[in-house]
């Protein structure tokens, strides 16, 4: 068995490693080296973010590289944006992707564009790492889950890793990536253990993992919602039931093949994703699969995600907004017993 460290843990050790082999790599976000007024930079009270994931960089790099920045998102991303032009390959800390709208016109308008507006000549290797999701009684404004926002904007690249192996790998290959790409973070799995060699290594980017075989249900989910489907998947199959579980990792590009090819297999689809269900990533994959499969259906897609509603802040409420094993279970039941009952 190898060594076994944090998401955190691994989305530090990336950034480590970036830096050290290249040292046009920065890192500019709020509080990313441990406060604006903490002087020493050996203090070990420094935090390196909120969630500490960038605790010790600036010991290591300096205050030039891993860069403090004021509660002004649309100025620090602007810098981002203008540094990956210049020459730079910026990490771009969003604190809580929910605060997006303060700059989304340095990420929609000015990043996303730039390489097709000047013809392919300007690269923009940004790097945009925030957090998302519930669970953490954060409240409706610090709890959201708006990857599906991203994805509808053309010139980025859209990551959401799901444990610590890949988060280190698809980090490292994002902040290589030459193009715009945000990095999302589920909140409540930094603190999920998970095996994680030493040293370099990259996961490419657009590349889905099955990440469980079956051949009578395929499930799509998404970042933290892969553990919902995998809890279900054990629970179905004692009662005879082999789910494929499919982790895009990567929403755009998302990688169709292996979803299409589950799915000409089993003949079912659950999508279970934590967002909203209007103009989702779910909703997304369902019409993939209704344009490009529909020939391999043997009953109707199914959804599961989050209602339509603000993140509660009560925690019995907020438990019910989150989709969970139970749901994926008994849409399974339903999906099977349609079936049977057409046939």
């Amino acid at each position: 068995m190898g060594r076994k460290i944090t998401f955190s843990q691994a989305i530090n050790e990336a950034m480590d490693i970036a830096m050290e082999r290249d040292n046009k790599v920065i890192l500019i976000g709020e509080d990313v080296a441990g406060g604006a007024t903490v002087d020493h930079l050996q203090d070990e009270e420094a935090w390196g973010g909120v969630f500490g994931v960038t605790k010790g960089l600036a010991n290591k790099y300096g205050r030039k590289r891993v860069i403090d920045m004021p509660i002004a998102e649309a100025g620090y991303m602007g810098a981002a944006v203008a540094s990956a032009v210049t020459g730079l390959r910026p990490i771009s800390e969003l604190m809580f992707n929910d605060f997006i709208g303060s700059c989304l016109d340095e990420v929609l308008n000015q990043g996303a564009k730039m390489r097709y507006m000047f013809g392919g000549k300007a690269r923009v290797p940004l790097t945009i790492r925030t957090n998302h999701g519930a669970g953490a009684s954060a409240a409706a404004q610090h709890s959201q889950t708006l990857y599906g926002m991203f994805t509808a904007i053309p010139g980025l690249k859209v990551v959401v890793p799901s444990n610590p192996y890949d988060a280190k790998g698809l980090l490292l290959s994002a902040i290589e990536d030459d193009d715009l790409v945000v990095f999302f973070e589920d909140k409540t799995l930094y603190s999920m253990k998970g095996e994680v060699p030493e040293g370099y290594y990259t996961i490419p980017l657009g590349k889905a993992e099955v990440k469980r075989a079956g051949s009578d249900l395929t499930i799509v989910a998404i970042g933290k919602m892969v553990h919902v489907a995998m809890e279900a998947a054990d629970i179905l199959a004692s009662k005879g039931v082999e789910v494929e579980v499919i982790d895009p990792r990567s929403l755009s590009p998302l990688e169709e093949e292996p979803i299409l090819e589950s799915v000409e297999k089993t003949g079912r689809l659950i999508i279970v994703d934590e967002a909203n269900p209007r103009c989702s990533v779910a909703a997304d994959i369902a019409a993939l699969v209704a344009n490009k499969g529909f020939d391999y259906l043997d009953a109707p897609i199914k959804t599961i995600t989050a209602p339509h509603t603000p993140v509660p802040f009560a925690t019995n409420l907020e438990q019910l907004y989150i989709p969970n094993a139970e749901k994926v279970i008994n849409t399974a039941y339903e999906l099977i017993n349609e079936l049977t009952l057409a046939r």
